[in-house]
């Protein structure tokens, strides 16, 4: 099917024939295609010289990349304070009450530890204890993200994070500073230590740490990194993961919508276009079992991209390989698409949205119903847009108060109950040729 206004944006890929399942449906997905530039040895010397020069490597990377390096990396407290007091006030009132969804949600993430009990008085207590340092990477580049601020911090904070780093590129035209938004943001939070570092030379300084010197304060090293960034930064990511926790190698931003014949198509259009808005990469997928509807949707996207201010980039994203409509035999077979599909977002558009939600095992976040558009989850719904994407939401979730916490395993057991389990010590430790191991329980058994 095609249609004469807009042949060449959200081609139409049909389904309705298909046999696949799970993994060999997945791999029939719409995804942008693998045609980026190798950055690796660029970023792998990138990193390098961070490690060995410390400070005078940000301080030229500065000049570089960001058009001249700031005088101080870390941010004086003055200029936090300044960029909140001369914060539009309607921008400080959305960002205070994302602020304060997010943390209504972030609490009831929190887990509570929990003890199993076996005979004789043994106890296992599961204990959740959070990390010491987190480092957040807030980018710059084609637009301004103290949102991402909001959802990186709040999370680390409520899973009881003690030290927290912020770094976000320095602005050329802010005098070396960072976007003042993104300083108020951070102020808000109390986040006190924010870095004028951007790109894979901040993601270095965080895993490694930076020493004192060229006038400049050291960057204690952090134990996660978390928060979006271009290909540079995620492979950057990548590559110090075996040294400091991540929160994922994000790609491009993607929305997937189930939608049947009684959804809106003016609305589905423009939650298409909000997300290909972000970036020319970025992947906006319709499931839908209606041929009308999908004629619809494409009628709507060509009116309304042509009106919107990146139209340009919008029309490029939806022109992609990895954007479509994906033609379905019926929501049976929608629910399986979107599972093998594994969005980043998911909206579900359907006469019984609730109950096609329930059915959905695999995506970073839903939005239920006409009235949940993803820009929601964006800004202000309470829960959290650092999201899988690339189809990781069929194993990984987004950025949770969890992602900053570990399970720490308590083990008490009394002499009796060790007693009891000694001889299934022995026997599997014998098998193992590991005879030392029942040898350290028999000891104290015999020791009574």
């Amino acid at each position: 099917m095609t249609s004469d206004a807009a042949p060449d944006i959200l081609r139409t890929v049909d389904l309705r024939g298909e046999r696949a399942h799970g993994a060999e449906l997945a791999q029939r997905m719409p995804r942008v295609g693998e045609d980026m530039p190798d950055v690796r040895p660029l970023v792998e010397r990138v990193i390098a010289d961070v490690r060995e020069r410390g400070h005078a490597a940000l301080a030229e990377m500065a000049e570089k990349f960001d058009g001249g390096a700031p005088a101080s990396v870390r941010v004086p407290q003055g200029e936090l304070a300044r960029a909140l007091e001369e914060l539009d006030p309607a921008v400080r009132a959305a960002l205070e009450e994302a602020i304060e969804r997010a943390r209504v949600f972030a609490a009831v993430q929190l887990p509570q530890d929990r003890t199993a009990e076996f005979p004789g008085g043994a106890r296992v207590t599961a204990r959740y204890t959070p990390v010491d340092r987190v480092g957040v990477y807030v980018p710059g580049g084609l637009a301004v993200y103290p949102s991402s601020v909001v959802m990186n911090v709040v999370p680390a904070q409520a899973a009881g994070v003690e030290s927290l780093a912020l770094a976000t590129p320095p602005q050329k035209e802010f005098g070396g500073l960072p976007h003042p938004t993104i300083l108020a943001a951070a102020h808000l939070l109390g986040v006190t230590e924010v870095l004028a570092v951007g790109g894979a030379q901040a993601v270095a300084a965080l895993a490694y740490g930076v020493p004192a010197g060229d006038g400049q304060a050291a960057i204690a090293p952090v134990d996660v990194i978390t928060g979006p960034g271009n290909v540079f930064v995620a492979t950057a990511k990548g590559m110090v993961r075996s040294v400091v926790g991540i929160d994922a190698e994000a790609g491009p931003t993607e929305i997937a919508i189930i939608a049947d014949d009684s959804a809106d198509a003016d609305f589905l259009a423009a939650d298409l276009i909000s997300q290909a808005e972000h970036d020319p990469r970025a992947a906006s997928v319709l499931i839908t079992d209606s041929e009308s509807l999908a004629e619809r949707v494409r009628q709507a996207v060509t009116v309304q991209a042509a009106e919107t201010r990146h139209s340009e980039r919008v029309l490029t994203a939806l022109a992609g390989r990895q954007s479509g409509i994906l033609l379905v035999r019926d929501l049976d077979q929608a629910v399986e698409v979107a599972d093998a599909y594994g969005a980043e977002h998911l909206e579900i558009h359907t006469a019984r949205s609730h109950e096609v939600a329930e059915r959905i095992k695999h995506a970073g976040a839903v939005f239920v119903g006409a009235h949940s558009p993803v820009s929601l989850g964006d800004y202000a719904a309470g829960s959290n847009h650092v999201l899988p994407t690339a189809g990781t939401a069929r194993r990984a979730s987004g950025l949770n108060v969890l992602s900053f916490m570990k399970l720490v395993q308590v083990i008490e057991y009394p002499r009796e109950a060790l007693a009891e389990v000694a001889p299934h010590i022995r026997a599997l430790s014998d098998a193992e040729d590991l005879p030392a191991h029942g040898d350290a329980v028999d000891l104290r058994l015999r020791k009574g």
